[in-house]
């Protein structure tokens, strides 16, 4: 019988083990997330840091081990229940922005709200105020084909933020960006989960983004290549780094 996760995990995840098409992603992970943290997750292209963000996401199902969300078990929920689960939970951006390219910029950013039964004036209340931390206000009656890299990468940032979702994933979310832009991002991403306590799961193959973080754990061929050590509380490398 499976031992629970601790209480204070908001995410847990023991010996998982991922292969794609028989090539193994992940090799056995055990790996827990407490509710509130930004945890960065490095490590070299191939090395698994995408792989683990979907088994923990709900959105790849693993071959072996356990996932759980909120004391919930994740592992054994059929594709609807994961599919549920990332809708009313998960915020996910990665490093190609899967913008509906049917939609503007702002009917993109509120979809997910009105998806979990936001009113219309609420869902676009908060799509503009998102655009317009993102920089990228000036965009909102445009669709995705008619912007720039940059900027749609900018708008799927916005996108998984405004349902305020429980657990925000983000799979090298910068990659688009030069590097004054990826700062830039990146702190507005991390300030938006700190000030409405959300926790931050954050995958980077570029270990300086990784100072914005509480902790930090390194993944090298599917495998934990650090200890889980977590920082002591109230010591924040954001503000500690300024």
């Amino acid at each position: 019988m499976s031992a629970a996760p601790p209480d204070n995990d908001v995410l847990w995840a023991r010996g998982i083990v991922k292969s794609h098409h028989g090539t193994p992603a992940l090799r056995g992970v055990s790996i827990g997330v407490r509710d509130g943290e930004v945890l960065a997750v490095t490590g070299p292209r191939g090395s698994g840091k995408s792989t683990l963000l979907g088994c923990l996401s709900a959105l790849l199902p693993v071959d072996d081990g356990e996932v759980w969300f909120n004391s919930s078990p994740v592992h054994t929920l059929t594709r609807a229940g994961r599919e549920r689960l990332r809708r009313d939970r998960f915020g996910f951006v990665g490093s190609e922005p899967h913008l509906v390219p049917e939609l503007t910029a702002r009917e993109n950013v509120a979809l997910p709200l009105l998806l979990s039964g936001a009113g219309h004036k609420a869902a676009y209340g908060s799509a503009t105020e998102w655009l317009e931390r993102l920089d990228v206000a000036d965009c909102a009656a445009l669709r995705p084909g008619e912007l720039i890299q940059s900027q749609r990468q900018r708008i799927a940032v916005a996108r998984a933020l405004a349902p305020l979702p429980p657990v925000v994933f983000a799979d090298d979310p910068t990659a688009p960006l030069h590097r004054e832009a990826q700062d830039q991002v990146l702190r507005i991403l991390i300030t938006a989960v700190r000030s409405h306590q959300l926790t931050l799961v954050l995958a980077t193959h570029e270990p300086e983004l990784a100072r914005f973080a509480d902790r930090t754990v390194a993944l090298v061929d599917g495998r934990l290549a650090t200890p889980v050590a977590p920082v002591p509380r109230g010591v924040s490398p954001v503000s500690a780094g300024r």
